[in-house]
């Protein structure tokens, strides 16, 4: 049995036929009806005002009032039970812890 080297053949580019570029008719954009979400804060700025959701040590969200702020930290904290959920006062500068109700019973139980 012989074996014959194998030749590669060098690739011949066909010239291009020179077409006209066709005209791209502008497409109409869609708006979406904007939804209020929370601000995204600065990594490197501390919130003045309003209430932050902080979450195992780290600033995440920021809200209006207090109570869109525990509700969002609340369903987090059922989700996910490990982790520490608190809402940040930016104008007391106060951290207020968020608990599942049953960690209060269990905690008051316990007393």
């Amino acid at each position: 049995m012989s074996k014959e080297p194998k030749i590669k053949e060098p690739k011949i580019q066909e010239p291009k036929n020179h077409e006209e570029p066709k005209i791209q008719e502008p497409k109409e954009e869609i708006k979406l009806q904007e939804t209020k979400r929370p601000a995204n804060l600065r990594a490197n700025a501390m919130p003045v005002d309003g209430f932050v959701l902080s979450i195992d040590g780290k600033l995440k969200m920021r809200y209006e009032s207090a109570k869109d702020a525990t509700v969002a930290g609340a369903k987090l904290k059922q989700s996910y039970p490990v982790i520490q959920v608190a809402v940040y006062d930016a104008t007391a500068r106060v951290y207020t812890p968020v608990e599942l109700d049953a960690q209060k019973d269990e905690a008051a139980s316990a007393s």
